[in-house]
């Protein structure tokens, strides 16, 4: 068997785990149609609830955060619906290819990445598209670093059509505000294993009235996926129609656990401050920031690499002298950006050693930055 070192995992996610949400993972196994089991699910959807500041019904997968996008575009898009999707990097690029490969057709509102789709733009999307069925909007862009900041202004827009609002939220739910209900969202969906700070491997939608009424009476052609499925089985049972991941579902009960006793607000707050602390100190070491200072992410640091400083050369030495995980780019980003998670447990010292860890290579690697040197090469 191998076991790495332990890292500070610094990436956008997976990301630290608290100590105890790993013990959790040590409960005993238990039957998954038992009362212990629907003690446990029945904790978790209220506990949710309060994270999701919703009403509405919760589904819980055992899947990544890109099954339960799935799952929502595949119950929700039919052959020729028409959506509008906000596109400014590699996840809303995903998104909008999941709308096509359902049947649907994409309507890209499109941002050079580092910004984004403003209101306005989205606005006479809708103004130049007749019978658009839903809005679907990646909130916080992982791949660039960007944050989508006029979804509380859309309630009122897609009421006039009718349309439905989706959000993925997975790389920003919980260190982020994201009130469902007051915001009108029609399905939210995230996973566990950024800012709830739980491991990978379970992911959560919240579907309003209407979006359960609209799937439970057009379901859709799969088995896993199928969300009325899931809805009858808890109404029943309080049971998943398949068997669930326990270990995960009883670290996600855990890490929620924590999120309450914090506080919802002192969460946000507390990823924002860290973020401030972030764009601020690398900006003295003299990185340039990739996306605009009018739309940047509270959970993922982007930044441009210098002339001169490679990219694998940085991080490996960044792990493997001082035992940080940062990310690079990918797609069109690969080579150009790295990024930095600032995510679930972020707090001070995982600020301060990740910063000292990157001052501390780029000496190691005799490279030195200055506001000059990055105007320079941008």
């Amino acid at each position: 068997m191998i076991y790495p070192p332990e890292y500070l995992v610094m990436i956008p996610g997976p990301t630290n785990v608290p100590y105890r949400v790993m013990q959790a993972m040590l409960t005993p196994i238990i039957n998954h149609r038992s009362d212990d089991f629907r003690m446990l699910y029945r904790s978790l959807q209220e506990k949710l609830k309060y994270v999701f500041q919703t009403e509405n019904d919760i589904v819980v997968l055992t899947s990544s955060g890109t099954g339960a996008v799935e799952a929502s575009v595949v119950n929700l898009i039919r052959k020729g619906d028409r959506v509008i999707v906000p596109v400014n990097g590699e996840f809303s690029e995903r998104l909008a290819k999941m709308i096509e490969l359902a049947g649907g057709e994409a309507i890209k509102v499109k941002a050079p990445y580092g910004q984004i789709p403003s209101f306005e733009q989205v606005k006479e999307a809708f103004d130049n598209n007749k019978n658009i069925k839903a809005l679907y909007v990646v909130y916080n862009e992982t791949s660039t670093g960007t944050r989508i900041t006029w979804l509380d202004k859309v309630k009122d827009l897609i009421a006039r059509d009718d349309s439905y609002f989706v959000v993925d939220a997975v790389s920003n739910f919980a260190g982020d505000d994201m009130p469902v209900d007051k915001w009108g969202v029609d399905v939210c969906v995230t996973a566990s294993q950024k800012c709830i700070a739980a491991p990978p491997g379970v992911a959560m939608l919240s579907l309003s009235d209407r979006a359960k009424r609209f799937m439970q009476d057009n379901p859709p052609n799969t088995l896993y996926l199928n969300i009325p499925r899931y809805l009858k089985y808890y109404a029943e049972s309080a049971e998943t129609p398949f068997t669930p991941a326990l270990p995960l579902f009883f670290a996600l009960h855990e890490a929620l656990t924590i999120i309450e006793e914090e506080g919802l607000e002192n969460r946000i707050r507390r990823h924002k401050e860290c973020a401030n602390i972030f764009y601020y100190e690398f900006a003295k070491m003299g990185f340039e920031h990739f996306a605009d200072s009018k739309c940047r992410s509270h959970t993922v640091i982007a930044l441009k690499y210098p002339a001169g400083l490679d990219d694998k050369r940085f991080r490996s030495t960044l792990a493997n002298e001082f035992k940080v995980l940062v990310a690079g780019g990918f797609g069109d980003m690969k080579g150009k950006l790295w990024r930095v998670g600032c995510m679930g447990e972020v707090n001070s010292y995982h600020v301060k050693r990740t910063l000292a860890s990157v001052a501390s290579t780029l000496d190691m690697l005799g490279v030195k930055l200055t506001t000059a040197t990055l105007q320079k090469h941008s």
